[in-house]
């Protein structure tokens, strides 16, 4: 944000995540709900973004778009993330941790998809609100030039149905070590991207199946498998 500062950009994007909406159970989740209760120093530390993005755009007119990921997945992705995690394990035959006993929704996000959102939003620029209420503001909009969407899949998957995408991927059966919730995290999300979609046209088209399917081909080649 300071070489924006300094630089002046057109358009600043970003990267939030869903994990801002914490303890809030407003299910689908919405840009307009609050999102001051994080459960986990990352969802903080997202917050946090959110708002230095947004007092850069006050105080230097740089127009900002934040967008909350939804469990963001897919090839040349992140080793310590699930998919990485669960396909490594199936494929070695050891067990998976499956936390809150399997009793988990995820509103996986195929990253192509992430990124044909970002692209379509390179020239929409954000302006401030009309008529911006500061006695009665609203989360997502700004007297600033400042504006926040989700971008997800909108459609949530069990957790255990991600992990059979899996096992039909990889033609192995998964070992499962049922486990409590783990503290920070959520049971659900559940991204409401209807304001994106109207915007830009928004429509994710990679099912979580062919997702899967395309990361397990990847992963075996990479790794030699």
């Amino acid at each position: 944000m300071e070489c924006c500062r300094n630089n002046k950009p057109k358009h600043f994007i970003y990267a939030s995540s869903s994990s801002v909406y914490g303890l809030n159970e407003a299910i689908p989740f919405q840009t307009s709900q609050p999102t001051e209760h994080p459960i986990s120093l990352y969802a903080a530390t997202k917050k946090s973004n959110e708002m230095m993005a947004h007092s850069y755009s006050h105080l230097f007119a740089i127009p900002s778009t934040g967008l909350r990921f939804f469990t963001v997945y897919g090839t040349w992705g992140r080793p310590d993330m699930a998919l990485f995690i669960f396909t490594k394990a199936i494929l070695e035959g050891t067990p998976i941790q499956v936390f809150n006993n399997g009793n988990m929704e995820r509103d996986f996000t195929h990253v192509s998809d992430i990124v044909v959102g970002i692209e379509l939003l390179l020239n929409q620029i954000p302006t401030s609100t009309p008529n911006w209420n500061a006695e009665n503001p609203i989360t997502n909009t700004s007297s600033a030039t400042y504006k926040i969407f989700n971008i997800g899949r909108s459609q949530p998957v069990k957790l255990l149905d991600f992990v059979h995408a899996i096992e039909e991927a990889t033609g192995k059966k998964a070992v499962k070590q049922y486990l409590p919730l783990q503290a920070g995290d959520v049971p659900q999300t559940f991204a409401d991207v209807s304001d994106l979609a109207s915007l830009v046209g928004y429509k994710p088209k990679v099912s979580v199946k062919d997702g899967v399917f395309e990361f397990v081909k990847w992963y075996r080649n990479f790794y030699k498998i």
